[in-house]
């Protein structure tokens, strides 16, 4: 028993050291705080409105610090003026309930402060939602700290208030802040709202839209915020750090907006650890910011991560241009993304129908469209299909966003990619096996996205099939949809590698390639440096384990699975818990956080009715039906002239079944721990499913070439493993 204890306490040590090497505990720098932080806040500031002409100053600020383009994403598509200074407020996601994009009420007068008027039904209002945002989080932390705050115009009072709705100082205008007065509290925010005023003046259409604002009154405002933001920098002296935001959306479409910070940041560009990506932050990153610069510790309902700079040479002009460039991508993908799906699901859908007219013909006669025509056909089709998601990510590898016309400049990119990667899987000696084919798209997925993760996920940000800072769900890592193509990819990759070995009879080496590649998946997958996804490694391994069962000729059972499962939820904590202790957390040191607090269930409740209301996304519900009724009402059953074609691909070769039935595994498991929902299988069965059919195909022109008087491309019909 002793030797066995020691031998256990070893691995544990061993295992602890591992997790503390790859996940690197760093010691929490610290600097010296400043004895007060100023924050201009300016609603529907974007990049676009910066220029040597009419914001000199914001052009200066600009060029000599930091600068980054901000997400303002907070409960709604749209981010409201109060919804941002709110969000401010609390270091989370907040809101206005009416929804009303009003400008801020004008606060009561009390003493030399002010009193934000029906306070207490906002903060209870934002109690009660999903995020249960504590609003008035920033005035009482700066308060506790034994700071004072001021506030300037109606927004700040929103953004600085306590719990109560008080300030401790008011003034309605820059032009009314006396000098001495800028440094008198630790926390003076700043409201410059010309911009927005200027589309909440111009009211709504008749059919309830935003009027349209003229680029003239547009500029107009914009000249306007640069002439207080040039009062503001002008009164306050040298040393005390400023932060610009525009921290809300102006216009009913959502944008990404300026953030700028000076003093306390390098000449450069901003980023967080929130984002990990140079020249983006969020808004919820803009309080967190402001303890830092304070010294106070951030409160745990605060979820934002401090803004640090990135060193640069860049000009004002230079830095200008770069963080357009990400709001005009963001748009493309907005506009776009919905039409994309809808095109690709019918695509797929047309393909399935397609194939099951092709595949239950009875034999052709003689004829200018001979069967073997209509199934290459099919196979090309298949293949090009199974394509479309790695073309997604692709297509980033050319700065489309830079064309005159971006949206058509992406969508040539992704067919592009998508021709491309078809032809490598049609362009060797393996597009004469059944296998071969799906087995490069499948691993040229794998690779491309692994890759990506890898190294910061470039080709996600702003791709159909990745994510955009607009919705600001996730900026690094995988995201859902780019987790359901990478285990998909990998599932796949790991069978089909498999496929030679064992028809060499080497059944351990095949078992040993499955287990090796679904570790690998696991790691980029969950790794807080590369893929950060919680429920996504679990649904790896159950679906390796699925596999490796299959192919090592093992039962598949319930209790297998459980404790694989069990296995697979351990390894998780403790990737959460060693990132908790971490300088700067990913979510998943977070959620350990909310685990340890006991706050862990509401978020996991609200993962899970996310989970349910997205069987309304339709699209994504009806190609996931489509899919397995094609699957098992076309592909399983007997052909009018032939055996099914999944079985006719079944009987060549080994490893096409046990794939099929892990890629199952990972889209069943996959849905049930992601907030994505339905969204998983869709895309697990977008990938899996045309590569399933392009095999079938094949097998079937193989059967038809054994039939005639050509001998086989392939080896004969053989067993496959015991499932």
């Amino acid at each position: 028993m002793a030797r066995r204890w020691g031998t256990a306490r070893a691995m544990i040590i061993a295992l602890v050291a591992m997790f503390a090497v790859l996940f690197g505990i760093p010691a929490n720098a610290s600097s010296a705080p400043a004895k007060s932080v100023v924050v201009i806040g300016v609603p529907g500031l974007q990049w676009s409105d910066v220029t040597l002409r009419d914001t000199p100053n914001l052009w200066k600020l600009t060029g000599e610090n930091a600068a980054a383009a901000m997400s303002v994403r907070t409960t709604t598509n749209r981010t409201c003026s109060i919804d941002g200074w709110l969000t401010v407020s609390a270091g989370q996601r907040a809101r206005l309930k009416s929804g009303s994009c009003a400008l801020p009420p004008e606060p009561q007068p009390s003493g030399t402060g002010a009193v934000e008027p029906g306070w207490q039904a906002i903060v209870a209002d934002n109690a009660s939602t999903g995020y249960a945002a504590r609003v008035g989080m920033l005035g009482d932390a700066v308060h506790r700290a034994g700071g004072c705050t001021y506030a300037v115009g109606a927004g700040g009072v929103l953004g600085a208030a306590d719990a109560s709705g008080s300030v401790d100082h008011f003034a309605r205008t820059p032009w009314d802040v006396p000098a001495a007065d800028w440094t008198k509290c630790a926390l003076t925010i700043v409201d410059i709202d010309e911009l927005s005023g200027v589309y909440v003046r111009a009211g709504v259409d008749a059919s309830g839209e935003q009027a349209p604002v003229s680029p003239a009154q547009r500029a107009a405002a914009a000249r306007a915020v640069d002439a207080s933001v040039g009062r503001v920098v002008a009164a306050l002296p040298s040393g005390i750090p400023l932060l610009v935001a525009g921290l809300a959306d102006a216009t009913g479409t959502p944008h990404l907006h300026a953030a700028i910070g000076t003093v306390a940041f390098e000449r450069g560009y901003l980023t967080a650890n929130s984002t990990r990506r140079e020249g983006l932050v969020t808004l919820t990153d803009l309080p967190a910011t402001v303890l830092h610069i304070l010294g106070i510790p951030q409160p745990s309902e605060a979820v934002g991560s401090a803004w640090t700079s990135v060193p640069s040479a860049a000009s004002a002009a230079q830095k200008v241009e770069n963080l357009t460039d990400q709001d005009i991508a963001a748009q493309a993908i907005r506009l776009m993304s919905g039409a994309f799906f809808i095109v690709l699901f019918a695509g797929q859908l047309l393909l399935y129908g397609f194939a099951a007219i092709a595949l239950r013909r009875g034999r052709p006669g003689p004829g200018p469209v001979t069967r073997s025509r209509i199934l290459a056909t099919t196979r090309v089709g298949a293949l090009a299909g199974a394509a479309a998601p790695v073309g997604t990510y692709l297509a980033n590898l050319v700065p489309w966003w830079r064309s005159a016309h971006p949206a058509p400049a992406l969508m040539a990119c992704v067919l592009a990619a998508m021709a491309l990667v078809t032809g490598l899987s049609l362009a060797g000696p393996w597009r004469r096996t059944v296998l071969g084919p799906g087995l490069v798209i499948a691993a040229i997925t794998a690779f491309v996205l692994g890759l990506d993760a890898m190294t910061g996920s470039d080709l996600q940000m702003n791709a159909f099939m990745g994510y955009t800072a607009l919705v600001g769900g996730r900026f690094y890592g995988f995201g859902n949809m780019a987790f359901a193509v990478f285990a998909t990819a990998s599932i796949l990759s790991a069978a089909w590698l498999a496929e030679g070995l064992l028809a060499r009879g080497r059944r351990n080496p095949a078992v040993a390639v499955v287990v090796t590649i679904g570790l690998v998946a696991m790691a980029v997958d969950g790794m807080p440096g590369w893929g950060s996804d919680f429920g996504g490694v679990v649904a790896i391994l159950l679906g390796t384990a699925v596999l490796t069962l299959l192919i090592g000729g093992w039962r598949v059972s319930v209790l297998r699975l459980g404790l694989v499962g069990l296995a697979g939820s351990a390894v998780v904590l403790g990737m959460a818990f060693f990132d908790s202790l971490r300088a700067e957390p990913t979510h998943l040191g977070k959620f350990w956080d909310q685990l340890a607090a006991g706050d862990a269930w509401g978020v996991i409740m609200r993962k899970f009715e996310a989970m349910l209301r997205s069987f309304g996304y339709w699209p994504f519900t009806i190609v996931a039906i489509g899919a397995l009724l094609f699957l098992f009402l076309v592909l399983a059953r007997p052909l009018t002239w032939r055996a099914a074609a999944l079985e006719a691909a079944y009987r060549r070769t080994y490893t096409l079944r046990p794939a099929l039935f892990a890629g199952l595994t990972v889209a069943l498991v996959g849905m049930l721990m992601n907030d994505s929902g339905v969204v998983i299988p869709a895309l697990v069965l977008t990938l899996a499913v045309p590569l399933v059919l392009a095999a079938c195909v094949r097998a079937l022109e193989l059967d038809a070439a054994d039939a005639g008087t050509s001998r086989s491309e392939e080896p004969e019909p053989r067993p496959t493993p015991a499932a």
